[in-house]
């Protein structure tokens, strides 16, 4: 029970909801106690302090609830303070009752109004909502604050608000507020409100509450300058109406909002179609399932799937429904919305993964020749588009983490440092691309506003693709979305078309000095800032909406605010890599999942990070769990000097989120708690049979495995009992290993001991190597050109296999052995190897120490696909009798 000091258990909380839920239930229970028992007893004294602790904690947060609410809970406390105790554990009980319903209740949303309103407005609102449900059985109440301090701790806690009205009459700071959750906002605010007229206070919260919440539709209610107001903030709030003649117009416009949102066109369409009765002389067998059910054989197997999934297989050429290549109806509705929820300017839906979604990305904006800068640990998908676009590729290295076979991410140095190199050997102007994933699979995460801006400096013409395979649901919480593509390029739009920021940069720029410019370590080791006359934003990112999302496998989209957006080019990559015979199903899921997002993201977001903490809790906190399962914290990932917060973990029962918000505000890399890496080593099992074992034995899926590490995550989707189960699995482990340790001889003992220190022996990761001469165009810079590379290693003459212990062996004799192909563990999908790159050593050692089953691009029987040595000198005196066109131009 969350018994502890009110103020305390508010804001070192690991969840709100939970601490509400928790509170009343304590209340309910204590006061049937107390309703029982007498004065003297024993438990009188304990139950009573349990009572007064609940009532000091709800009373801090049924402000932020229309049910019970403020008032009704007053009422409750009074029935307390006059000692009855009966009626009050009845009212408790339907008001815990009323709590833990409205929790679940479907297409359920509550109002959050702003000012001073008389209890006649308040009573008269209230009915209305209640009365008139709305659009598709909606069901609406209300929430009533009077200061902007109340306004934006109801947005905060209270997933339930989908709407908010701000009447321009409200005060600051709340007189009786005890949470703490927003300090820093508010602290900020503070000044700014002051310094605000009260006619202008409406809109200075509307755009704080779009911060924290941009899917709450937003209404203004003003007294004074409604249609300038109109005017200017027409893109912050939904309608602006004057107090007079709100309510005929007002409620409609909350409830057509949430409809808005509620709509899936696309699914909708689909529904339809699997609903009429269609006569198909068309190719689609399956179409209707009439092939199936009328089938003697799989008739009994198709139960499993049911009906409905072959009624709405349809195609776009059979009429009826929208195209995805040509969208025009419900599909270029449905993207539209989507691109809208994730803060883009556009949004296109896949239907191949983004593995597709970044050959899509790749395919328009790479042409032969350009130079794109990548991180060499980008997925699988990045690399083999960059072969088939014939770009020169020059390779990042992300920061080791030798303990844990992992890489990190890209340092801003390591990117300003590359283009710098590019810029001195005058290539700058051939440098179009930058790509990183964001977050790694591991769950470390940039600052792409930081990078974006840093790099824009230097290479004003730059465009971004950030692969967010696993950062989908990030746009839904004010403190992920700051680190997200989206998020920080809109951040920068905004900022570009400051004129406090023109002002900024034009300060900076006369203080750094037009000499610092040749000095690479000044700029290297300075903030810069773009110059806005100049930068232009051309973002994208591919999202993995089945990975992190409602969707099917397969589903995911395509985000993007280009200002230079070229739709012919776009548009000639999206029909390469989309088929013609798309699978609508998968199409639906992806409406759904950003209808979904924009109703309850907010909620579903953070139920995923208080489940993911509240793991590593039970797992850290346990000294049977913890002796042979680490849980890796961002001091384990983050190097320090990425740290500037100093922060070793992010959330305690001392400071609460603290850690975590500022971490995300100041770090250069942060770590996604969601994504659990459990260091495994002390139970004597590698990564690969721990995995294997869950899964087999277990019936428990996680993710990515290292050596000595497995990688499970947390999603929207993730309950407490699936929690509490992996919990009780590693648990059972744990015992296992205690048992087998007991009985162990002495020689078992020193086997498993063995086995222990060479999985927690550390291995050092390989860097890139480098390019072989024959595939670098350019011999001042160490981009290759490994779609020339890939092309001749598809002729047999050219290569031949080698195992990895003979090419150590003629490595040591002096050979130069070049990858003839990509070598890529699965999972984290990342090559070892590419093609046209020199094999070293460390990576014949790194691959040997490898664990995984599947490594595409390794014959285990053959060995590696290696150049011959005839075919690298034949291109080698090719390429030096060609003159080098590779300058700047």
């Amino acid at each position: 029970m969350a018994t502890s000091t009110p103020e305390t258990s508010l804001n070192n909380c690991l969840s709100i909801s939970e601490l509400r839920c928790d509170n009343w239930k304590s209340l309910e229970d204590n006061l049937g106690r107390l309703s029982t028992i007498s004065a003297d007893h024993a438990d009188f004294t304990a139950a009573n302090r349990q009572v007064t602790c609940a009532i000091e904690t709800l009373s801090s947060l049924e402000t932020y609830f229309a049910s019970p609410g403020a008032r009704a809970f007053a009422k409750l406390k009074g029935l307390i303070q006059s000692k009855e105790l009966v009626g009050a554990h009845l009212q408790a009980r339907r008001f815990r009752k009323k709590v833990a319903s409205l929790a679940h209740r479907e297409r359920y949303s509550e109002v959050l109004f702003v000012g001073n309103m008389s209890t006649s407005e308040e009573k008269a609102r209230r009915r209305w909502l209640k009365r008139n449900t709305g659009i598709g059985d909606f069901a609406f109440d209300a929430v009533f604050v009077q200061t902007c301090e109340d306004a934006l701790n109801a947005v905060s806690v209270n997933p339930m608000i989908q709407a908010a009205v701000i009447h321009d009459d409200f005060a600051f700071r709340s007189q009786d507020c005890h949470l703490d959750t927003l300090h820093s906002v508010l602290d900020e605010l503070d000044v700014l409100f002051e310094a605000t007229s009260e006619s202008e206070r409406g809109p200075l919260l509307g755009r704080e509450i779009a911060k924290l919440r941009p899917e709450v539709d937003l209404h203004l209610v003003a007294g004074s300058n409604v249609e300038d107001i109109a005017a200017r903030m027409g893109e912050t709030f939904e309608r602006a109406f004057y107090p007079e003649a709100d309510c005929d117009e007002l409620y409609p416009s909350i409830m057509r909002g949430v409809a808005r949102r509620y709509n899936a066109d696309w699914f909708n369409g689909v529904k339809g179609h699997a609903e009429r009765p269609i006569s198909n002389f068309h190719a689609l067998t399956a179409s209707r399932g009439k092939s199936i059910m009328n089938s003697n054989w799989i008739r009994d197997r198709a139960q499993f799937y049911g009906p409905t999934l072959f009624k709405a297989e349809t195609s776009a050429t059979s009429g009826g429904l929208d195209s995805l290549l040509e969208p025009r109806g419900p599909l270029k509705i449905a993207q539209e919305k989507a691109a809208r929820a994730f803060g883009a300017k556009r949004t296109f839906f896949c239907t191949n993964g983004t593995s597709g979604a970044n050959n899509i990305v790749l395919q328009a904006l790479v042409k032969r020749g350009d130079v794109v800068i990548a991180d060499r640990n980008n997925h699988t998908s990045v690399h083999r588009g960059l072969m088939r676009a014939g770009a020169r590729v020059d390779y990042l290295d992300a920061y080791p983490l030798n303990d844990y076979s992992m890489y990190g991410a890209v340092p801003v140095e390591e990117l300003k440092r590359k283009l710098l190199d590019h810029k001195h050997a005058g290539t700058l102007a051939r440098v179009r691309l930058l790509i990183l994933t964001n977050s790694t699979f591991d769950g470390i995460v940039c600052d792409p506003k930081r990078v974006m801006k840093e790099c824009l400096a230097i290479a004003p013409h730059l465009a971004f693709l950030w692969d967010e395979a696993w950062f989908a649901f990030a746009y839904f919480n004010p403190t992920y979305r700051q680190r997200t593509a989206m998020g920080a390029a809109a951040e920068l739009e905004a900022m570009f078309q400051d004129p406090d920021y023109a002002a900024s940069y034009k300060a900076f720029s006369a203080e750094f000095g037009a000499d610092a410019w040749a000095d690479d370590e000044r700029i290297l080791n300075t903030r810069l800032l773009a110059d806005p006359s100049k930068a232009r934003l051309r973002v994208y990112a591919t999202q993995s909406t089945h990975k992190k999302l409602t969707a099917l496998r397969q589903g995911s989209m395509i985000h993007i605010r280009d200002q230079d957006f070229n739709e012919k080019a776009f548009g000639d990559a999206y029909k390469t890599h989309t088929t013609t015979s798309p699978n609508y199903q998968i199409l639906a899921t992806l409406d759904l999942s950003r209808s979904q997002m924009e109703l309850e993201g907010y909620k579903r977001v953070q139920h995923q990070r208080e489940r993911a903490m509240s793991l590593r809790q039970q797992v850290s906190g346990d000294p049977l769990l913890s002796k042979y399962f680490r849980v890796l914290g961002v001091g384990d990932l983050v190097p320090a000097e990425y740290r500037e917060s100093n922060a070793e973990s992010y959330f305690d029962d001392k400071s609460g989120w603290r850690n975590f918000e500022k971490s995300w505000r100041t770090d250069e890399f942060v770590l996604d708690p969601t994504h659990i890496t459990l260091e495994t080593s002390a139970t004597g099992w590698s990564g690969d049979t721990l995995k294997k074992h869950l899964m087999d034995k277990c019936d428990v899926q996680i993710n990515k495995t290292t050596r000595n590490t497995i990688l499970a995550m947390t999603t929207i989707g993730t309950t407490r009992s699936d929690v509490a189960n992996f919990i009780q699995v590693l648990r059972k482990i744990a015992l296992d290993c205690e048992e087998r340790a007991r009985n162990f001889s002495k020689i078992e003992r020193s086997i498993h001991d063995d086995k222990v220190r060479s999985l927690a022996l550390q291995q050092p990761l390989p860097p890139f190597s480098s390019f072989h001469p024959a595939f670098r165009p350019n011999m001042e810079t160490e981009d290759g050109d490994m779609g020339q590379a890939n092309d001749l290693a598809m002729e047999d003459d050219n290569c031949e296999y080698l195992q990895p212990a003979d090419a150590e062996r003629a490595i040591s004799g002096g050979r130069v052995v070049v990858s003839a192909s990509l070598v890529v563990p699965y999972p984290p999908g990342s090559p070892i190897l590419v093609p046209g790159q020199v094999i070293d050593i460390p990576s014949l050692k790194y691959l040997r120490a490898l664990d995984v089953r599947e490594i595409h691009g390794f014959e285990h029987e053959l060995g590696l696909w290696i150049f011959r040595e005839e075919t690298l000198s034949k291109v080698l005196s090719a390429r030096k009798s060609t003159p080098e066109h590779g300058g700047e131009s």
